[in-house]
């Protein structure tokens, strides 16, 4: 579709510094479209201050704000932490929010009858894979607009010099220009002092972390909890009912308070290169932890074994913008058969940036300490051992017996 011909566009908007400077852009170089502009709430809190005003400020007809904490949480998050599925390390926590944000985008264009879905992710993200994927499943056929393909701007020095001169409002400034994405599950940090490897992360400059503190920075004493799991899902933080968001927006502030969940990470992108990241995931450190947890005592040897394999799988179809597949869905299916008896409580501590073990329970353990005692016991042979031995061994004796005799040759 010609530029001309583009009269409405939908934008996902967020109000940082990438999407407040489309704004203008589009207007400059799409022959003035209407722009609607389309915030995902996935809990970014504060991030949402002022956002409708800034929107229409910048050139934008209208905003819609859209409350998707509720699906980010049931359909993306507690499935992949129940699938224990990490990206090299990393929590996911941006890979997790941008499906459901990318469908409410697809559907809003839709409904809007625009022209155009316009994103502002870089040509060097995942981000733009993950979204552009997403508005194709659900939207197919719809014009893309990538600016950050398409325009002469080389940096985000120059985005600010352009949001400068066009008199769009920021709420950075070029020395805390970090490139962050918040959600309800973790926050992350890109760019400046960062981009060298070499450079330790500033966890003690005042600001730079917002999710809670260093762990050097963190009480002297331990704070305990109790997590309750029914078929894998958090049902309970410290005998109290909540739902899973509340379970994980709590966990932020206890986790938080004691340094729990930061990762410095250099990763694998999806395009090629490698990059690095700082992550706070407070809560989300900690589920996953005690997920795992009672998964070893739940889970028998083969299915624990195999899940571990897939999560890796899951993980990548994630983190490669392939929420929306026949494959994901079908490692789903799996992952919640292997859930059906994860159910129990689990004890935690949380002390200077580390989770410690503290105690596990459920009914539905495999844990037999009868069996697995170093004392007497009247329930387990070890003269059994001999002959499992002898048969789990025997390709091991063939293969030596045949090399022997061909060596005598």
């Amino acid at each position: 579709m010609a530029k001309d011909n583009i009269k409405k566009i939908v934008l996902a908007y967020s109000g940082g510094l990438d999407t407040s400077v489309i704004i203008p852009w589009l207007k400059e170089n799409y022959n003035d479209p209407e722009i609607i502009a389309v915030a995902g709430n996935v809990g970014q809190a504060d991030e949402l201050e002022g956002l409708e005003e800034r929107a229409l400020k910048t050139g934008a007809s209208k905003l819609y704000v859209e409350d998707l904490t509720e699906e980010f949480v049931e359909e993306v998050i507690i499935p992949t932490v129940q699938a224990g599925a990490k990206y090299e390390g990393y929590l996911l926590g941006t890979a997790m929010a941008r499906p459901v944000i990318a469908r409410r985008l697809a559907e809003i264009a839709v409904r809007e009858k625009a022209d155009a879905i316009c994103h502002g992710c870089t040509g060097k993200g995942n981000d733009q894979v993950r979204f552009e994927l997403a508005i194709k499943a659900f939207a197919p056929g719809m014009k893309i607009i990538a600016p950050w393909r398409e325009w002469d701007i080389k940096s985000r020095e120059e985005e600010i010099d352009y949001a400068e001169s066009h008199n769009v409002p920021l709420k950075i400034n070029r020395e805390t220009n970090y490139s962050k994405d918040k959600n309800l599950w973790h926050l992350s940090h890109e760019g400046l002092d960062l981009e060298d490897p070499g450079n330790e992360p500033l966890y003690q400059k005042k600001g730079f972390l917002e999710m809670g503190v260093s762990p050097q920075d963190a009480p002297d004493t331990p704070a305990e909890l109790t997590l309750e799991f029914e078929k894998g899902r958090p049902v309970a933080l410290n005998g109290e009912k909540k739902s899973a968001k509340e379970i994980i927006l709590e966990l932020n502030k206890l986790g938080g308070a004691n340094g729990i969940g930061l990762l410095d990470l250099v990763e694998n992108r999806l395009v090629g290169m490698k990059s690095r990241g700082v992550y706070e995931t407070p809560g989300g450190a900690i589920l996953y932890f005690a997920h795992e947890y009672l998964e070893t005592v739940t889970l028998d040897k083969m299915t624990q074994h195999k899940k571990a394999e897939l999560s890796v799988s899951f993980a990548d179809l994630l983190y490669n913008g392939q929420w929306y597949t026949p494959l994901r869905e079908a490692l789903s299916a799996f992952v919640t058969k292997t859930q059906e008896c994860v159910t129990g409580k689990v004890k935690l501590k949380l002390y200077k940036g580390n989770i410690i073990k503290a105690g596990v329970w459920s009914d539905w353990s495999l844990y037999s300490e009868e069996i697995a005692t170093f004392g007497e016991d009247a329930v387990y042979d070890q003269k059994d051992a001999n002959g499992f031995i002898n048969l789990w061994g025997l390709p091991v004796s063939m293969v030596a017996a045949v090399e022997r005799k061909n060596s005598k040759k």
